[in-house]
Order: structure tokens, then sequence, then C-alpha cells
């Protein structure tokens, strides 16, 4: 049966697009391919990616989509945005799958970040 193998891109809008893409580069440390959009490929993009839907009273900032990135090290993402100047929510939540935490990027977007636990 003929069916989705995974997600193949996120897309926001954005008032001005490069540097919001600029942006994340620099202080996420996404790769940017030649072609001026971030990429995802080989061994450092393995993991789970996950697809689903959330109740509206369930979302914190009101946000129609999550963007949720995985991270080596939620404390170092957090504390590389927090000197950049972006916005943290304070809030952080540990599962037995991982821990999560949260910041909106220059143009409102939150964000959602997400430490797997080590297997």
């Amino acid at each position: 049966m003929a069916k989705v193998v995974g997600i193949g891109g996120v897309f926001l809008k954005a008032r001005d697009p490069k540097a919001l893409l600029r942006w994340y580069a620099e202080n996420l440390g996404i790769p940017v391919s030649e072609y001026g959009y971030s990429s995802f490929e080989g061994p450092e993009a393995a993991g789970t990616t996950a697809f689903t839907f959330f109740p509206e009273a369930k979302s914190d900032g009101g946000e129609q989509a999550v963007v949720n990135f995985r991270v080596d090290s939620l404390a170092g993402v957090m504390d590389r945005l927090e000197a950049a100047g972006a916005r943290l929510d304070p809030k952080r939540d540990e599962y037995d799958f991982g821990r999560f935490g949260w910041f909106w990027d220059p143009e409102g977007n939150r964000v959602e970040l997400w430490e797997p636990v080590a297997e």
C-alpha cells in the first residue's frame, strides 16, 4: 500500500524569511542548504518524528501549529537562546520519553524543543 514515510518539511509564514532562517541557523545550529532552506540529512537526523493533533485548549501559546525540534541538550540550547536574547517560556516538562522547553523566535512563533531520553 502506498503510504507516507515521514515528514517532508515544516513551513511557516514569516515577514522576513531570509532573516528568520539566518536567526535559526545562528541560534539553533540548523543547517542551511545551498538552495537557501534548512534540511536535516544523515545520521544526525535519525530519531523519532511525531505527527499528531492536540486539543485547542492544550495550546499554552494559542498557536495553531507547533514546530518541535529534537535537541541533544535542552539546557544547552535554552542557554544559547537566552544569551541571544530570545524570549524563553519558563515552563519545562519532563516525561519518561524526554524533556521539553519552549521559546519564541524573533517573529513571535512559539517553538518547542525536545531532548529525548538517551537509549
